[in-house]
């Protein structure tokens, strides 16, 4: 992706100029002085479907997760 650094000190972009830009796919930072202020990017649409169950198995809890620490774990 293209990327356009605009200062809005010096340049004044109007939202009509940007949005070309954008939609072709040039990403958009625009700065005051040398700070950047906000990012302008194209709009993507949301990710897939989530599927309930894809990765089961892959992540365990210990069967004494909620045990109390030992006295020497706490410091202070």
């Amino acid at each position: 992706m293209v990327t356009k650094t605009i200062d809005l000190h010096e340049d004044k972009p109007q939202l009509n100029e940007l949005l070309p830009l954008v939609t072709a796919g040039t990403e958009i930072i625009l700065t005051e002085g040398r700070t950047p202020v906000a990012r302008l990017v194209p709009y993507s649409a949301a990710p897939g479907i989530r599927v309930p169950g894809l990765h089961a198995g892959t992540v365990w809890t210990s069967p004494d997760f909620d045990a109390p620490l030992p006295d020497e774990f706490c410091v202070g």
